[in-house]
């Protein structure tokens, strides 16, 4: 039908206005609604296909045509999928708004959808889909044609949110919302600053509003929001996500106070989110204690800033098997296993049941962590961030070597957990070639004048660290034969190298970074180790033939192929 509406016409005044004079005329004819086809006309749904692709839809582009293929109309159409459990869509409808002409469906977003508009779970529910197309706000859109899946939705556990890290991947960390009312708590170990998401049983995910920035406000926008921030204290935290109100709280909580039966202070195992205290048991049986401290609260209102912080009582009662959080401490009652040494443990990993327990022996201490992290080694001007890191090669001195490449005006940092920007060490004494280090104290290790791929060697038993640069690198070893072999640069920090196997190696390979052999690479199953200690040369028992040699520097990698 051929319309002659005023906002389009204004577009065309002056085209009308010289046409008039030569007796012609130009139309515009209305909107022409796209074909819409979908991928399959049944989908049952299941936790195990939440991340799979499930539901294709496509449709071909809407236009604006004109009568005179000479002219042209600038085109800017709002394109919206719409769904429904009703064919004329007189009930509950999904909308989103899409800039393509394809749409694709993972099983929890397709799940999601069908529970917002009143799907039954478990069994066959017809979906319609259909395509709405306008060229403004104020005009009535388009349709096109209806298309109909029979969808099959699974039940949304709506009592457990997970927590994301900053790429939107589970950490395995989750909190509890024993209404399943979208309030969600529970104990967090987090680092200094530590960044994250968190995903409901809906798929829906929450971070910072991004459109103010105020810390503790959430928003479910992805196109807008940012990742959540906790303070800078770093430990054990009550989270609180309330999505109603649009609000989180965190509770630092920096001790926690035992008296009753065994007295004293206890210490936070962070990775595993467990207070533990050792002691000695005269005698199995059944002990009676109490556990209480302060924390301190930030919230909206506070902020992150520790002065603003309200100070508020924390402590932990018995219902059962299980533990209660509050502001009053109850007494607990938990068994002695066995005299003599023994662990009290209260663990706080499970959201859904804390508990309190003696276990016998002391705490087993804390793993060595196998990497550390150079926020501002590469990052020039940009963000710090913790993509770069060392692997521990020697773990009686913690000694952590690899390379780097550096573009660091503002000097780096040595941190010991990805994420964690509180526990890091700083250079005590020295320049960018080498010194001391202390922890949380001193200034950024300089590299203002390193330019390019360096080798870094850090000892955090011993307190020190070593800068050399990158400029050749060698390997040696093959076919038992120990003189340098030059690699070829690929690109920064890799190398490669065509290597003709015609004997045995009896004895592995190695990396060497320089003519004067001072650093040597060795390793196993794939992993570049500085060769020190317990690393060994690299070892290879491939046959005779040419192979590619490939190293990776910067990730302390190698391949042989």
């Amino acid at each position: 039908m051929k319309i002659t509406r005023y906002f389009l016409l204004l577009a065309l005044l002056p085209l009308i206005a010289a046409c008039d004079k030569d007796e012609t005329r130009v139309y515009l004819n209305s909107l022409q609604p796209g074909e819409l086809i979908a991928t399959s006309s049944s989908v049952v749904l299941s936790p195990e296909t939440s991340t799979q692709i499930v539901l294709s839809l496509a449709w071909t582009k809407n236009a604006l045509e004109v009568s005179d293929p000479n002219v042209s109309v600038a085109q800017d159409i709002i394109q919206t999928v719409q769904a429904s459990l009703s064919e004329d869509f007189s009930g509950a409808v999904n909308e989103s708004s899409e800039s393509s002409v394809s749409k694709a469906y993972t099983g929890a977003s397709l799940n999601t959808l069908a529970k917002n508009i009143g799907a039954t779970v478990g069994v066959v529910n017809r979906i319609y889909f259909r395509l709405a197309s306008q060229v403004g706000q104020n005009i009535s859109p388009v349709y096109s044609n209806v298309v109909a899946v029979d969808v099959t939705p699974y039940s949304i556990d709506m009592s457990i949110a997970y927590i994301l890290d900053t790429s939107k991947a589970a950490t395995g960390v989750t909190l509890y919302s024993a209404e399943s009312d979208g309030d969600y708590v529970g104990f967090m170990g987090a680092t200094s600053w530590y960044n994250f998401y968190m995903q409901e049983g809906d798929g829906t995910v929450w971070g910072n509003d991004g459109i103010d920035g105020t810390p503790f406000l959430i928003s479910s926008d992805e196109s807008t929001h940012w990742n959540f921030w906790f303070p800078g204290q770093n430990g054990c935290y009550y989270v609180d996500m309330n999505t109603n109100t649009s609000r989180w709280s965190s509770l630092y909580i920096p001790s926690l106070t035992l008296s009753g039966d065994v007295a004293g202070e206890m210490s936070y195992d962070r990775p595993n989110n467990k207070w533990t205290y050792v002691f000695t048991a005269s005698q199995t049986g059944n002990i009676t204690f109490s556990v209480s401290g302060t924390g301190s609260l930030y919230d909206y209102s506070t902020g992150t800033e520790d002065d603003a912080a309200v100070s508020t009582p924390v402590a932990f009662a018995q219902d059962g098997d299980k533990l209660t959080f509050g502001s009053t401490a109850g007494n607990i009652t938990v068994n002695v296993p066995s005299s003599g040494e023994c662990t009290l443990v209260i663990d706080l990993s499970d959201p859904t049941n804390w508990t309190a327990s003696v276990v016998s022996g002391s705490a087993e201490p804390e793993p060595v962590s196998q990497y550390v992290y150079l926020p501002g080694i590469s990052d020039g001007y940009d963000d710090w961030t913790f993509s770069n890191y060392l692997r521990l090669y020697d773990e009686d001195n913690l000694a952590y070597a690899g390379c780097a490449d550096v573009d660091s005006p503002w000097g780096y940092q040595i941190a010991i957990e990805k994420d964690n920007w509180g526990d890091v060490y700083l250079m005590e004494s020295g320049d960018a070639y080498s010194g001391t280090l202390a922890f949380a104290s001193g200034d950024n290790i300089p590299a203002a004048e390193l330019q390019g791929l360096h080798f870094i060697n850090v000892s955090l038993k011993n307190l020190t660290y070593n800068v050399i640069p990158v400029e050749e690198v060698y390997y040696s070893g093959f076919n038992d034969d120990w003189n340098l072999y030059p690699m070829t640069s690929e690109g920064t920090g890799v190398y490669t190298a065509t290597v003709e196997i015609t004997a045995d190696t009896p004895w592995g390979f190695e990396i060497v970074l320089d003519a004067n052999w001072a650093t040597e690479l060795g390793g196993e199953d794939g992993n570049l180790l500085l060769k020190q200690g317990s690393v060994q040369n690299i070892p290879f028992d491939g046959g005779t033939g040419t192979y590619t040699l490939t190293v990776d520097l910067i990730n302390s990698t190698y391949s042989i192929e």
